[in-house]
């Protein structure tokens, strides 16, 4: 198989304010070493540039893709309709509904055409379902979730510790 550094992860976005959102997702692809292309790309205003993307990603060397957008949220969907590449939503929390009117349209999905969705602004756990996903094809990747997730485990624990040194005498000292 191969390194993962020859792992590819396309991260699209329905307007360039996602990026904040994104940020965090990015730096942890980066992190595991796994290439990233990132592009603004709307469903309802570049249509056309969206199925040429999804059409092409899988000959491009695109493994995974994450498709983030808020409100009508329908990116996702329309890119997971032109490929059959693992699809990634990420709802983006919009100042109308909070994020849910995103996480309705990504997560309602027709039978056929599934999006995997993760909580809204949720874009490092979908960092992470991409590494899972990929860890299929690229073992080297399942070892360093292995770790990853215990370096979770272990901050888990330094976190208990510090609190448990707060109870003194048999009483929590807040």
């Amino acid at each position: 198989m191969c390194a993962s550094k020859d792992a590819r992860v396309a991260i699209v976005m329905g307007s360039d304010s996602d990026l904040p959102t994104l940020k965090g997702c990015i730096k942890l692809l980066q992190e595991f070493n796994i290439r990233v292309d990132v592009m603004v790309c709307s469903a309802h205003r570049t249509p056309d540039k969206a199925s040429e993307f999804a059409k092409k990603a899988e000959e491009n060397g695109i493994d995974v893709i994450i498709a983030a957008a808020g409100k009508a949220a329908h990116l996702p969907g329309v890119l997971a309709a032109y490929t059959t590449l693992p699809v990634i939503g990420v709802p983006i929390k919009s100042s109308t509904l909070d994020g849910m009117d995103a996480l309705l349209s990504i997560v309602q999905m027709p039978s056929g055409i599934p999006v995997a969705t993760v909580a809204i602004d949720g874009a490092e756990n979908a960092a992470i379902l991409a590494v899972q996903i990929l860890s299929v094809g690229y073992p080297s990747l399942r070892e360093e979730m292995k770790n990853f997730k215990k370096k979770l485990a272990a901050k888990v624990e330094e976190k208990n510790q510090a609190l448990q040194s707060k109870l003194v005498n048999g009483k929590w000292d807040v």
